[in-house]
């Protein structure tokens, strides 16, 4: 007998509070386990990328995202035929940002479908640890590059079959330097007859503009992408030839890298955007009329023995185009240590052109040499912002911060790393931000990342490459221009139960703080909101207001196991507990959704569907049509020559219907559209042949090649 393979999807998921929409991991790990059923085998091969074995064709490849208020998900539909005279492998393979989180992954074969399932971190560990005890195969999420990993899965596939995977991700776009990015990685192997990239944008604030470009786009390519806009919803699609995917300056002659759609919401003057949805809340802050913080920064340089050569001199050339982007009201000082520390001078100075130009003098002088001591140089620059802060030199009203870039591990004076975020985070007090630069792959990244994280700033890695000094200068551009400093976000504790991070250390021009919670009361229509900050104008006064903000809609997401409803002015979906959904418009049209399970236990492959039922449909207009619309203001027929059929109980006719003959049977069903756990018996009349005759045109103009297609 045939056994339908459990395929189980593990992951390394770290839990957020509001819903799925606010998850966020990095990094991810997804193991995929199968076990091993007869004439069919699972492996994962050892190589990295799957080659492209002999006689596999890849017939289709489709990228579908949706975002909805900065929320995108994301559908990958790659549908491959093994055109050889013989099973083998073939391959899946897709990389998808670091910020994001895989929900769904599945396969088809002859015609079954071997769904995943996403599991908490320990659990994953666990059942992957026992599956490898046993011998089974399994697959995994890597890193591959800066941004984005590596989602792989092969499977070996029977001689002229095909196999469809569909991998599902979503992700929160961050915002960044103005805008939002949706990324996708274009890697062809071999020309595809069907290949779509598609976008849909739907932004309640707005869209204040979209734009959409790749790596490898052609004058010839760039025609090919076509972009519509209205004021709230953007649709970009990407869709070439397989003539048109051959790329004579890309590599392996086919398009290859980075599908990118940049855009922006609209944004009003005050407290940002505030959108409320059963029960829920997510309030998106940015807004657009706070001039910059004049900032007080100690740039921190390392120049080790390891950081010779091309480190150094791309370095050297990232610190002078930064100093150029100082503002005159900023203070600055360069501190670069090995073993020793040395000072370009021993207090801040004002960023004047003389003192900007005869720092870039002093930057290209600095040569690698000695060991690494990260303590003493924090140290250094902490006691450096605090004697400028005690002097009074300072702008009252701005920000301090260091920049730290090293590429090695702590090597002389204090070597513990326990140690030295513990002397940095007490001579700090909270005083300052840090933000740490990574260098290339020998870096301790882990003792950066908790020196900045405990000190009011973040870690960046900085790859080694020929666009080095482009990273560093990108990364300072993202934190160099403070908005405001020690933002808090404060909601009614009696109106809000729960909530995630709603205090920031720094709100950066061009990003966005993202607040999310839960309502004590699902018909909350309005939020009092008190935002307070230190900006440039008027110290913690700069924003502190209190306002009422009437939320708007946005997508939401349901558990099939929840028992909750949603309600507006002209919708209202009822969700009963893992049993089924109703859906009322305007209180008048109602149908009824549910999911049957194993009803007929006799097929012992049968999947779980969807049944959909009409409980009113009088008030549809005259013009609803669709495999069930078309017969809801009621269809002349006629039934004759009933006479009894092959099975007993069951009877066989011939039915007369738009000026169509053709054969039905009648017998028992069940009716779950008013008895939703037992169902009610009717008699029903069976249309064989897909329908044909009874149905405007044919079975397969209702279908749509995926559930998300929509």
């Amino acid at each position: 007998m045939f056994e339908t393979p459990c395929l189980i999807l593990l992951a390394l998921i770290t839990c957020y509070v509001f819903i799925q929409a606010f998850s966020h991991l990095s990094p991810c790990l997804f193991l995929l386990i199968f076990s091993f059923i007869s004439k069919i085998s699972f492996f994962f091969p050892n190589h990295v990328t799957f080659r492209v074995l002999e006689k596999v064709e890849v017939n289709s490849v489709r990228v579908a995202c949706t975002v909805t208020s900065r929320f995108a998900r994301t559908v990958v539909t790659s549908k491959a035929l093994n055109a050889a005279n013989a099973s083998q492998e073939i391959g899946f393979e897709m990389d998808l940002p670091k910020t994001a989180f895989i929900t769904s992954f599945s396969m088809s074969m002859d015609g079954h479908v071997y769904a995943g399932e996403v599991k908490e971190k320990e659990k994953a560990k666990k059942q992957y640890e026992k599956a490898v005890s046993k011998g089974q195969s399994a697959g995994l999420v890597k890193v591959s590059g800066r941004t984005m990993e590596q989602f792989s899965m092969s499977v070996n596939v029977a001689a002229k079959s095909s196999v469809t995977f569909v991998l599902i991700y979503e992700e929160l776009l961050q915002r960044t330097l103005g805008q939002y990015e949706i990324v996708t990685r274009v890697k062809v192997e071999q020309p595809v007859q069907e290949f779509q990239i598609t976008a849909d944008i739907y932004e309640p604030q707005g869209i204040a503009f979209v734009e959409a470009t790749a790596t490898f786009l052609t004058n010839e390519l760039l025609n090919l992408v076509e972009k519509t806009t209205t004021d709230t919803k953007a649709h970009i699609s990407f869709s070439p030839t397989a003539e048109q995917q051959r790329c004579a300056q890309c590599p392996q002659g086919l398009i290859n890298g980075d599908f990118i759609i940049k855009y922006d919401v609209k944004r009003e003057k005050g407290f940002g955007e505030i959108q409320v949805v059963n029960g829920y809340f997510v309030h998106f802050f940015s807004p657009p009329d706070l001039a910059r913080v004049p900032k007080n920064v100690v740039f921190v340089i390392d120049r080790s023995i390891s950081m010779e050569g091309k480190k150094m001199a791309q370095t050297r050339d990232a610190m002078v185009s930064i100093l150029k982007d100082l503002h005159e009201d900023d203070h600055f000082g360069i501190i670069q240590f090995d073993d020793s520390i040395s000072n370009w001078k021993e207090h801040l100075t004002r960023a004047t052109e003389e003192n900007i130009s005869a720092a870039s003098h002093f930057v290209r002088s600095i040569k690698a040499r000695g060991a690494t001591d990260i303590n003493a140089a924090v140290l250094s620059a902490v006691n450096m912002l605090k004697r400028k802060r005690q002097n009074d030199n300072v702008p009252e009203r701005s920000v301090d911060m260091i920049i730290l870039l090293t590429d090695g591990n702590p090597s002389f004076g204090e070597t513990s790393a326990e140690k030295i975020q513990e002397k940095v985070r007490l001579a700090n007090a909270g005083a300052m931000s840090l933000f740490s630069l990574g260098f290339g792959n020998d870096v301790d990244y882990s003792l950066l990342d908790v020196l900045s994280r405990e000190n009011k700033g973040i870690a960046r890695r900085i790859f080694e490459g020929s666009d080095a000094v482009v990273q560093l200068k990108g990364f300072y551009e993202e934190v160099s221009n403070v908005l405001l400093s020690e933002v808090d976000l404060r909601y009614p504790d009696n109106a809000v139960s729960a909530l995630t991070k709603n205090r920031y250390s720094q709100l950066f021009s061009g990003s966005e703080i993202v607040v999310a919670g839960r309502l004590n009361e699902n018909d909350v229509e309005n939020i009092l909101v008190e935002v307070s900050g230190q900006g440039v104008r008027n110290g913690h006064e700069a924003i502190k207001k209190k306002k009422h903000i009437t939320g708007r809609g946005v997508h939401v997401r349901l558990q099939w196991s929840d028992t909750t409803s949603v309600k507006d002015d002209s919708l209202d979906i009822r969700l009963t507990n893992s049993c089924s959904l109703t859906v009322s418009l305007r209180h008048t049209v109602k149908f009824r959704i549910i999911r049957h399970t194993k009803i007929w236990k006799k097929y012992h492959d049968q999947q779980d569907y969807l049944g959909f039922y009409t409980l009113d449909s009088h008030h549809l207009s005259s013009s609803v049509h669709g495999l069930l619309g078309q017969f809801y203001h009621g269809v002349e027929f006629e039934v004759t020559d009933s006479h009894p059929g092959e099975v007993e109980g069951n009877s066989n006719a011939i039915m007369y219907i738009k000026g169509q003959t053709i054969n039905v049977t009648r017998h028992w069903e069940k009716d779950f559209s008013r008895d939703v756990k037992a169902g009610k018996n009717v008699l029903c009349w069976f249309a064989n042949d897909d329908g044909h005759g009874l149905i405007d045109g044919s079975a397969s103009d209702y279908t749509v090649p995926h559930l998300f297609t929509f």
